[in-house]
């Protein structure tokens, strides 16, 4: 067998575990460009070690391994992602301002394709949503790193105590403690109301609570958009720190400071388990639609519960593979 076969086939069976690291580093990290990054860390790290890799264990637990020791070497500054809500209180639409802050800041959305191995068996394909929807992602920012990984490793992966006491170093005992706390600190967090109850695949009523949405938001109807809201609904929209609770405040705010939005274009997108669009608004100089905001919906109930947009087009509409315009139909330009 030549080196250049061997080389290939290394490749191969390193890539083939691209997606899955990713979508433990982006639970790690919180970021989806920071995963990428850990995730072709940790291959070039495997790549370069790859003769002193003696079997002891499978490929796959000793990626896992790399993975982790590069997140939390990138963990080690302490920086937690975090969403608007869990840094400061709600703002009412009258003091409503627009204040940035830096990117790493925030709790970041990822396309499902980057994160989401394919998988035949429906109960694990929903557990893998459940664990990048917005609202885990959060509570997992909250734990520290090693009860982080103890989390994701046990719960979301399904890795025996046992497993995760090798990779990390440790105990069993000391794994099993662990998690009991990181368990405890996201039982806090539920009680407080963080979820979103969406089914895989969307159910009928799921969907057309969907369709709804997308007419009320492209014509601007704040009336039928109100219906669809809870009333307790929650709008975010990174990098700004604002965040605004209830129909009123959010229809307020689409009809003032967010006005220019009105006759804007949904595309339905995947994003964090969760049902999401790209966002386009009018483009008053150069006709069509530019690219505005990928909107990450959660929905409980029947009603609309988060409604989070996130406005770094030129680093998310790329990272969704999506068009940075596009043109207006025959009948709007008439």
């Amino acid at each position: 067998m030549t080196n250049g076969t061997v080389t290939t086939e290394l490749e191969s069976a390193l890539e083939k575990h691209r997606v899955e690291l990713t979508g433990y580093c982006y639970r790690m990290l919180g970021s989806s460009f920071e995963a990428e990054d850990a995730v072709q860390d940790t291959l070039v790290r495997a790549w370069r070690s790859y003769d002193k890799f003696e079997g002891r264990s499978s490929l796959r637990s000793w990626l896992y391994r790399i993975a982790t020791n590069v997140c939390l070497d990138m963990l080690t500054a302490g920086n937690k992602r975090a969403r608007p809500m869990d840094l400061t209180d709600a703002t009412p639409l009258a003091r409503a301002a627009l204040s940035p802050r830096p990117d790493n800041t925030w709790l970041e959305p990822m396309p499902d394709t980057r994160v989401l191995p394919s998988t035949a068996d429906p109960a694990e394909a929903a557990i893998a949503k459940e664990s990048v929807r917005l609202a885990f992602m959060a509570a997992l920012q909250q734990l520290p790193p090693k009860q982080r990984a103890v989390l994701i490793l046990r719960e979301v992966l399904a890795w025996k105590a046992s497993e995760v006491a090798e990779l990390l170093g440790t105990t069993v005992a000391s794994v099993n403690s662990a998690l009991q706390r990181a368990r405890a600190t996201l039982a806090e967090r539920e009680e407080a109301g963080a979820g979103a109850a969406v089914s895989d695949p969307l159910d009928e009523e799921q969907q057309k609570l969907l369709e709804r949405y997308v007419a009320a938001f492209e014509g601007y109807d704040m009336t039928a958009l109100t219906a669809l809201l809870h009333e307790d609904a929650i709008m975010t929209m990174p990098p700004f720190d604002l965040w605004l609770s209830g129909s009123a405040d959010i229809t307020g705010f689409m009809t003032t400071l967010g006005s220019a939005c009105a006759n804007s274009r949904l595309v339905p997108v995947e994003a964090n388990g969760l049902p999401a669009f790209a966002h386009y608004k009018p483009d008053e100089e150069a006709g069509g639609f530019a690219p505005w905001a990928v909107q990450v919906l959660e929905i409980s109930d029947g009603r609309i519960t988060g409604f989070h947009c996130f406005l770094d087009t030129e680093r998310w509409f790329p990272l969704f593979d999506l068009p940075l315009r596009l043109e207006a139909e025959a009948d709007e330009v008439q």
